[in-house]
């Protein structure tokens, strides 16, 4: 038996919808890394972009649990002396809805060169309205934490 490797014509890329109402960050960011390096495929491999086009939508609609809404904390560096900012969880989903979703999913992706690549494939909106209708994106359901089509 031979080992079977996928080269890059033969990778299919497929359009996907998330609707994040209502649903865990931590959870959507999994589900959505996942979907982004191409894990459910079965020509899966750790090295390649096998990955599919993720778009997510309500980003302002995201919830997290516990405290994290006013104990979460982003922070950012001007890189001069004194200059950390923070910016609550809760200022953060009013002000940049999309990088709160952009900032988790990264997290959970691999630390290398393909996660620049990853992540070109994630369009995150902060209402329902988004402009990739021609691509016919397929809807995904999310229940208890898993993936429904």
């Amino acid at each position: 038996m031979k080992t079977f490797i996928a080269k890059k014509g033969d990778i299919e890329r497929r359009w996907f919808l998330i609707d994040a109402e209502g649903q865990t960050l931590g959870k959507l960011a999994a589900l959505a890394s996942d979907i982004l390096r191409g894990k459910g495929k079965p020509s899966f491999s750790p090295h390649m972009d096998m990955g599919d086009n993720l778009i997510i939508i309500n980003a302002a609609k995201v919830k997290v649990s516990g405290n994290k809404f006013l104990n979460k904390k982003y922070y950012s560096h001007s890189w001069y002396p004194g200059g950390l900012k923070e910016t609550v969880f809760k200022e953060m989903i009013t002000k940049k809805p999309e990088y709160v979703i952009e900032h988790a999913v990264r997290g959970m992706l691999p630390k290398n060169r393909l996660q620049k690549e990853f992540m070109k494939k994630l369009r995150v909106y902060q209402d329902a309205d988004h402009d990739h209708e021609a691509q016919k994106p397929v809807k995904l359901k999310i229940e208890k934490g898993r993936l429904v089509k």
